[in-house]
């Protein structure tokens, strides 16, 4: 058996047993799913890898790029603290 075969085998199992873990699905039933699992986990870094290096790229082209993050983090805190208060925003 490979390195690669044997690596690949390892993070799959982990993710069943994550899903089983964090979900109430059997074990059977979360290694039906691991293909799904897999598809749906590489979607999810595909998203991520992307919209983190074209969030990169915007901030290094913007004039000031120290004001951009400050106030993306300053965004993202006020909702964080939102949250914890319990405060619901209103719906369109």
């Amino acid at each position: 058996m490979s390195t690669r075969l044997f690596a690949a085998s390892v993070a799959v199992t982990a993710l069943v047993v994550g899903a089983v873990w964090l979900t109430d699905l059997s074990f059977q039933r979360a290694a039906l799913l691991a293909p799904v699992l897999v598809i749906g986990v590489g979607a999810l870094a595909g998203m991520l890898i992307f919209w983190g290096r074209t969030g990169w790229d915007s901030l290094r082209r913007s004039r000031h790029p120290a004001l951009v993050a400050g106030a993306a983090l300053a965004f993202i805190a006020l909702l964080v603290v939102l949250t914890l208060l319990g405060v619901d925003l209103p719906h369109e």
